[in-house]
């Protein structure tokens, strides 16, 4: 006879979050814990204490792996040991992301983590997303919508922006038959940590714009068949 716990441990969603140390990927990572899932989080920055801190509060649904997704190595590891763990992945949620700075050496870090990063992590990951939701939620940004684009600075990053959107897009052309589902996410100016530090300026503090992404990652769509960028007020954007 099966433990009526374990049922319920077996039942659970399964997420995976990138970009966890702080910010939006740490408030996701709350926000999934609280709706019953089992987290998966990527640490870059171990010195950051936070994640360890949320998995006292719940040890047996948060998993902290380290993680650079701007590493083959890091990445293959992380779903190497993810798979030793649990049988599939439903959701994959790509938060990772750097800005600051143009020259050459900035601009390679910033389309490595922001672009390649999240093509690693689907590319590795798709093995454990056979079953279960097959879902990839992308945190995007209105500076890679190339229609409406109006910063005068952060070409880096802006570009890196219009570059993921396209990845999205052209992700969703292969895998939606397949019938995977997506959701790409503009979080809206977030006082958050994108140059290093907490910034001081924005509209939303990361738990709210996380409590909103929440919903969106897990909510299903009338129109799954069509991709859109949706923000923080449920508005859709162009990209």
């Amino acid at each position: 006879m099966v433990h009526e716990g374990a049922v319920m441990q077996m039942e659970k969603k399964t997420v995976w979050i990138t970009g966890a140390d702080r910010g939006v990927g740490f408030s996701l990572c709350e926000e999934f814990l609280r709706g019953g899932w089992r987290v998966f989080a990527g640490r870059f920055m171990p010195e950051w204490t936070a994640l360890d801190t949320l998995k006292e509060k719940y040890p047996e649904a948060l998993e902290i792996l380290p993680l650079d997704v701007g590493s083959d190595d890091s990445v293959r590891a992380a779903a190497k040991a993810t798979a030793a763990r649990c049988g599939h992945v439903d959701l994959l949620v790509s938060c990772a992301g750097i800005a600051g700075g143009d020259d050459p050496e900035k601009t390679r870090a910033i389309y490595n983590v922001n672009v390649a990063g999240a093509l690693r992590m689907v590319e590795a990951f798709l093995p454990l997303m056979q079953t279960g939701m097959k879902r990839l939620a992308f945190v995007s940004s209105e500076a890679g919508s190339v229609s409406v684009a109006h910063r005068d600075s952060g070409f880096a990053y802006t570009t890196s922006k219009t570059a993921l959107n396209m990845l999205v897009r052209r992700m969703f052309r292969t895998l939606y038959p397949m019938g995977y589902t997506f959701r790409l996410y503009h979080p809206g100016w977030v006082r958050s940590y994108m140059s290093g530090k907490k910034s001081t300026v924005g509209n939303f503090e990361p738990e709210e714009t996380a409590a909103v992404a929440y919903r969106q990652f897990t909510t299903d769509r009338e129109a799954e068949d069509v991709l859109v960028m949706t923000d923080v007020s449920d508005e859709m954007w162009p990209y």
